[in-house]
């Protein structure tokens, strides 16, 4: 949606405080993303002369010397699952809290080695690993892996070792947040604030909120710079008329509809999802399309939204929609559009316009600042 450009200051001493802080409440389970579509290498990254590539549901390699495929997002504190499949005699590495520079022995990386036997030995090997703060655990196959990470934020990757002809395939590669934190009770909106002097109304219905009519905004009293935000959206049009609506983040307090918006939009043309109408629901709204519009109007859906740095990555449902890296200088006014936006800033969500019927619930978010 098009940005309305309002002065900072003056929106900053009209902000209308509905209550204090809100009441950190922790969250320990998050939804489940999907780090890998199962037909694409859209969210990953390769090293090295080793050619991954997206074959038959699974991220496969077969020949090079050496390298491996990582994540392009971060993550800090989350339980991952995976399966990994390697011929005889070949091994590879599960890597975790990653680092892209250095060797993993040595730049604090988590890594669980797999080797597969001679002979015998299952087909799909699962890893699961949990990572909470200094809390490392591990299991592979069903039995514990004694592993640990010296780092708190880092990458999720797969090696290839250039051993006996090897042949690795992974799939099922899943991951979800944990140690979160709700910044809304589904009670009142304590630890929200509205831009005053708009149209927009907002409240608490059946534990979610409201927001009806527009434009308008409510944000966050907190400021975030780097974090994982999971949040339930239902937008209240039909397919014949889509209502339109965004999360915003790393936005100046109390001003406007600045910073970057995760749009909120469930409109294609041609009937085709992958054609997605101004941005589409997870697009990076001015700069990157979603690739894919997954919700429907009148459902509920979860948005995962990762930003660190530069970086900036969205799941609807779990499937990754849109991957931006924003390298461009600083905007001259936080307006995502038009340049980087440093944060740190508030969350805010969007009353867009009269038609505007929106609900939003289960907002969770786990900082990296500071990890």
């Amino acid at each position: 949606m098009r940005s309305i450009r309002r002065t900072g200051v003056v929106a900053l001493l009209a902000l209308t405080l509905l209550a204090g802080p809100a009441t950190a409440q922790a969250v320990d389970e998050g939804s489940w993303i999907d780090l890998f579509d199962g037909e694409t290498l859209f969210g990953w990254t390769v090293f090295g002369d080793a050619p991954w590539a997206a074959q038959d549901g699974a991220l496969v390699c077969n020949s090079g010397s050496g390298g491996w495929i990582a994540t392009t997002s971060r993550f800090a504190d989350f339980e991952l699952t995976a399966k990994v499949k390697l011929s005889p005699e070949a091994s590879t590495g599960v890597a975790f809290r990653a680092a892209l520079e250095g060797h993993p022995s040595e730049n604090g990386s988590g890594v669980i080695t797999i080797v597969q036997p001679k002979e015998g030995g299952p087909e799909w090997h699962d890893v699961s690993v949990i990572a909470k703060g200094d809390a490392i655990t591990a299991t592979l196959d069903g039995q514990p892996v004694a592993v640990k990470a010296g780092r708190k934020v880092g990458y999720i990757g797969f090696q290839y070792h250039h051993n006996n002809d090897a042949q690795v395939a992974v799939k099922d590669v899943k991951l979800r947040p944990i140690a979160l934190t709700s910044i809304f009770n589904g009670k009142d909106l304590s630890g929200w604030n509205i831009i005053p002097d708009r149209k927009s109304e907002f409240s608490v219905k059946d534990g979610a909120m409201n927001i009806v009519n527009g434009n308008g905004q409510i944000e966050t009293a907190g400021t975030y710079k780097d974090f994982v935000l999971q949040l339930d959206i239902q937008a209240n049009g039909t397919l014949e008329k889509p209502l339109n609506s965004g999360v915003f983040f790393r936005g100046p307090v109390g001003v406007f509809w600045k910073g970057y918006e995760s749009q909120v939009r469930n409109e294609f043309t041609d009937g085709d999802r992958t054609k997605p109408k101004d941005y589409g629901t997870g697009g990076n709204y001015g700069n990157q399309d979603a690739r894919k519009v997954v919700p429907t109007e009148g459902e509920w859906f979860t948005k995962t939204i990762v930003v660190d740095g530069g970086h900036a990555a969205v799941w609807v449902n779990g499937y990754q929609v849109s991957d931006f890296t924003d390298t461009r200088p600083v905007s001259d006014n936080a307006d995502g559009k038009s340049g980087y936006v440093p944060g740190p800033g508030t969350i805010h969500l969007q009353g867009h316009d009269p038609t505007t019927n929106m609900f939003f619930k289960n907002i969770n978010i786990q900082p990296y600042d500071g990890k």
